[in-house]
Protein backbone atom coordinates (compact mmCIF):
# COMPACT_ATOMS: atom_id res chain seq x y z
CA UNK A 1 0.00 0.00 0.00
CA UNK A 2 1.92 3.11 -1.01
CA UNK A 3 1.85 6.24 1.23
CA UNK A 4 2.49 8.50 -1.00
CA UNK A 5 0.12 11.61 -2.10
CA UNK A 6 -2.17 10.48 -5.90
CA UNK A 7 0.20 10.48 -9.10
CA UNK A 8 -0.53 13.07 -11.56
CA UNK A 9 0.08 11.33 -14.71
CA UNK A 10 -3.29 9.35 -13.98
CA UNK A 11 -6.54 11.04 -14.36
CA UNK A 12 -8.77 11.89 -11.27
CA UNK A 13 -12.04 9.98 -12.68
CA UNK A 14 -14.73 12.12 -11.69
CA UNK A 15 -19.00 11.73 -12.06
CA UNK A 16 -21.88 13.11 -10.07
CA UNK A 17 -25.66 12.79 -10.47
CA UNK A 18 -28.10 15.77 -11.61
CA UNK A 19 -27.29 17.47 -7.77
CA UNK A 20 -24.29 17.29 -8.42
CA UNK A 21 -23.71 18.29 -11.59
CA UNK A 22 -22.79 22.30 -11.37
CA UNK A 23 -20.45 21.06 -8.78
CA UNK A 24 -18.26 18.68 -10.66
CA UNK A 25 -18.64 21.03 -14.07
CA UNK A 26 -16.65 23.50 -11.34
CA UNK A 27 -14.16 20.98 -9.34
CA UNK A 28 -13.19 19.73 -13.15
CA UNK A 29 -11.66 23.01 -14.19
CA UNK A 30 -10.26 23.56 -10.65
CA UNK A 31 -8.39 20.26 -11.01
CA UNK A 32 -7.10 21.10 -14.45
CA UNK A 33 -6.03 24.48 -13.21
CA UNK A 34 -3.81 22.31 -10.50
CA UNK A 35 -2.21 20.32 -13.59
CA UNK A 36 -4.58 17.47 -13.09
CA UNK A 37 -6.35 15.83 -16.26
CA UNK A 38 -9.70 14.52 -15.37
CA UNK A 39 -11.86 11.95 -16.97
CA UNK A 40 -15.79 12.73 -16.79
CA UNK A 41 -18.07 9.63 -16.26
CA UNK A 42 -21.14 12.34 -16.35
CA UNK A 43 -23.62 13.08 -16.29
CA UNK A 44 -23.39 15.90 -18.30
CA UNK A 45 -26.44 17.96 -17.39
CA UNK A 46 -29.51 18.41 -14.90
CA UNK A 47 -31.57 16.09 -15.97
CA UNK A 48 -32.78 13.89 -13.35
CA UNK A 49 -30.58 10.85 -13.25
CA UNK A 50 -29.48 7.38 -11.59
CA UNK A 51 -26.23 8.20 -9.44
CA UNK A 52 -24.97 4.75 -9.87
CA UNK A 53 -24.57 5.38 -13.83
CA UNK A 54 -21.75 7.65 -12.84
CA UNK A 55 -20.53 6.07 -9.33
CA UNK A 56 -19.34 2.28 -10.52
CA UNK A 57 -17.46 3.59 -13.33
CA UNK A 58 -15.81 6.41 -11.49
CA UNK A 59 -14.79 3.23 -9.07
CA UNK A 60 -14.17 1.06 -11.76
CA UNK A 61 -11.55 3.06 -12.83
CA UNK A 62 -10.14 3.41 -9.93
CA UNK A 63 -10.00 -0.25 -9.13
CA UNK A 64 -8.33 -1.04 -12.59
CA UNK A 65 -5.85 1.36 -12.09
CA UNK A 66 -6.66 3.85 -14.89
CA UNK A 67 -7.33 6.70 -12.65
CA UNK A 68 -5.20 7.75 -9.76
CA UNK A 69 -8.36 8.69 -7.42
CA UNK A 70 -11.79 9.75 -7.80
CA UNK A 71 -14.45 11.92 -7.03
CA UNK A 72 -18.10 11.52 -6.84
CA UNK A 73 -20.70 14.34 -6.38
CA UNK A 74 -24.38 13.66 -5.20
CA UNK A 75 -27.18 15.38 -3.21
CA UNK A 76 -26.23 13.27 0.16
CA UNK A 77 -22.61 12.11 -1.21
CA UNK A 78 -24.48 8.62 0.82
CA UNK A 79 -25.78 7.39 -2.49
CA UNK A 80 -22.44 7.72 -4.47
CA UNK A 81 -20.22 6.64 -1.61
CA UNK A 82 -22.57 3.27 -0.73
CA UNK A 83 -22.20 2.27 -4.62
CA UNK A 84 -18.85 3.02 -5.12
CA UNK A 85 -17.75 1.40 -1.65
CA UNK A 86 -19.40 -2.15 -3.87
CA UNK A 87 -16.24 -2.12 -5.54
CA UNK A 88 -12.72 -4.31 -4.76
CA UNK A 89 -10.22 -1.80 -3.10
CA UNK A 90 -12.07 1.14 -2.68
CA UNK A 91 -12.22 2.73 -0.32
CA UNK A 92 -14.96 5.93 -0.61
CA UNK A 93 -15.44 8.40 1.87
CA UNK A 94 -17.94 10.77 2.29
CA UNK A 95 -16.77 14.15 3.36
CA UNK A 96 -17.86 17.46 4.48
CA UNK A 97 -14.96 19.49 5.45
CA UNK A 98 -11.43 19.86 4.67
CA UNK A 99 -10.10 18.15 7.98
CA UNK A 100 -12.47 15.07 7.37
CA UNK A 101 -10.59 15.09 4.02
CA UNK A 102 -7.50 15.00 5.22
CA UNK A 103 -8.40 12.32 7.66
CA UNK A 104 -9.63 9.97 4.78
CA UNK A 105 -6.50 10.11 3.16
CA UNK A 106 -3.99 10.36 6.44
CA UNK A 107 -6.00 7.42 8.53
CA UNK A 108 -8.11 5.30 5.69
CA UNK A 109 -5.84 5.79 2.63
CA UNK A 110 -9.27 6.92 1.27
CA UNK A 111 -9.37 6.94 -2.86
CA UNK A 112 -12.36 8.30 -3.64
CA UNK A 113 -13.80 11.73 -2.47
CA UNK A 114 -17.81 11.70 -1.85
CA UNK A 115 -19.39 15.12 -1.80
CA UNK A 116 -23.03 16.14 -0.30
CA UNK A 117 -23.58 19.06 -3.03
CA UNK A 118 -27.00 20.08 -0.82
CA UNK A 119 -24.87 20.06 2.37
CA UNK A 120 -21.29 21.72 1.67
CA UNK A 121 -20.53 25.01 -0.29
CA UNK A 122 -19.09 25.17 -3.42
CA UNK A 123 -15.84 26.42 -2.02
CA UNK A 124 -15.18 23.82 0.70
CA UNK A 125 -15.83 21.21 -1.90
CA UNK A 126 -12.94 22.69 -3.60
CA UNK A 127 -10.73 22.54 -0.61
CA UNK A 128 -11.98 19.24 0.27
CA UNK A 129 -10.69 18.14 -3.66
CA UNK A 130 -7.39 19.59 -3.19
CA UNK A 131 -6.96 18.79 0.55
CA UNK A 132 -7.90 15.24 -0.72
CA UNK A 133 -5.44 15.17 -3.36
CA UNK A 134 -2.55 16.18 -1.78
CA UNK A 135 -2.55 14.16 1.80
CA UNK A 136 -0.73 11.55 2.00
CA UNK A 137 -1.60 8.12 3.87
CA UNK A 138 0.37 8.19 7.31
CA UNK A 139 0.72 4.32 6.85
CA UNK A 140 2.19 2.83 10.38
CA UNK A 141 -0.63 1.80 12.96
CA UNK A 142 -3.11 3.31 10.30
CA UNK A 143 -2.05 0.42 7.53
CA UNK A 144 -2.89 -2.68 9.62
CA UNK A 145 -6.78 -1.48 10.35
CA UNK A 146 -6.93 -0.47 6.68
CA UNK A 147 -5.78 -3.72 5.37
CA UNK A 148 -8.57 -5.16 7.79
CA UNK A 149 -10.64 -3.69 5.41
Amino acid sequence: MSNLTFDKNLPIAIGCDHAGFDYKENLKKMLAAAGWQTDDKGTYSTDSTDYPDYAHPVALMVEEGRAAAGILVCGSGNGVCMTANKHLGIRAALCWNEELAALARQHNNANVLCIPSRFVSYAVAELMADVFLNTAFEGGRHEKRVNKI
